[in-house]
C-alpha cells in the first residue's frame, strides 16, 4: 500500500492495556491513531492465529504477565516468549485460570474494555 491509499484493513484506538486490572507501562503512543496523518493505531486481524505486538509493548505485556500467573514457565517455544505447563494452571468457568489481558479502547461516552480473556503463549 502506498502513502495515501487507503486501508482495507480495521483500526481501533487503544489507549492502554492492563493486566488483571493494573495498567502496563508502555509508550501509548505507539497504540493510538495519528487523527492528523491517519496512521498507527491497533489493527484488528483476521489473519494472524495468535496477537501480534510491537516489540517493546510485547516485552511489557509479556513481563507482566509471568508476575500476574505467578507459576513456573517452560522452555519457550517460538515465536512465543513465555510458555508454561498446563499442569501448573488453574481452571476457571471461562477457561484456564489466567491473568485477565484488557484493552482499554477509545469512547466518547464511557471507557471500554477488549477483554481477552486468554494470555500469551
Amino acid at each position: 500500500m502506498s502513502e495515501g491509499e487507503v486501508s482495507a484493513d480495521y483500526f481501533i484506538g487503544v489507549k492502554s492495556i492492563k493486566i488483571n486490572e493494573k495498567v502496563i507501562p508502555i509508550n501509548a503512543k505507539l497504540l493510538s491513531i495519528n487523527a492528523t496523518q491517519g496512521s498507527g493505531g491497533t489493527k484488528i486481524s483476521t489473519v494472524h492465529p495468535y496477537t501480534v505486538l510491537e516489540t517493546s509493548i510485547y516485552k511489557a505485556v509479556v513481563k507482566a504477565f509471568v508476575k500476574e500467573l505467578n507459576v513456573p514457565r517452560v522452555r519457550s517455544m517460538a515465536p512465543f516468549g513465555a510458555c508454561f505447563s498446563s499442569k501448573n494452571i488453574g481452571t476457571a468457568y471461562t477457561g484456564p485460570a489466567v491473568p485477565t489481558i484488557d484493552l482499554v479502547l477509545q469512547s466518547n461516552l464511557l471507557e471500554d474494555l477488549w477483554r481477552k480473556l486468554d494470555g500469551p503463549g
